[in-house]
């Protein structure tokens, strides 16, 4: 297993308590990490179902935040980096802005050939 624990049926467990991150930035830090992922890396990558993640896109694509090319079987997305956050708390702030959060975090985790995570170096 590739260090996700899942039920019987493939499904990820499901996480408990609160998160700092919503399940549909997730979904979008995904895709833009990777414009032509599947459904199933992404589901496996956020720990969410496959179903899940469809209603996902699903949501992004109808109020403009995602669109998607089909390819022969798969898909090629593509994401509206200046479409504007739906919160009021986030009134201005864009895709794009949100997206070089929780990109620019997962270009830091790099791990060593011995599987240990580097830590990130500042100074």
């Amino acid at each position: 297993m590739d260090g996700l624990s899942e039920t019987q049926n493939g499904v990820p467990e499901p996480h408990t308590g609160w998160t700092f991150v919503t399940n549909h930035a997730r979904v979008l830090a995904a895709i833009a990490d990777n414009h032509n992922a599947r459904i199933r890396d992404i589901a496996a990558r956020c720990r969410l179902t496959e179903r899940a993640v469809q209603k996902i896109i699903s949501d992004l694509e109808r109020d403009g935040y995602l669109s998607h090319t089909r390819e022969g079987r798969s898909n090629t997305y593509e994401i509206d980096p200046g479409k504007v956050l739906r919160h009021p708390a986030e009134a201005g702030l864009t895709v794009a802005s949100l997206l070089s959060l929780l990109v620019q975090d997962e270009e830091h985790r790099t791990t060593h050939p011995d599987g240990e995570r580097q830590r990130q170096h500042t100074g």
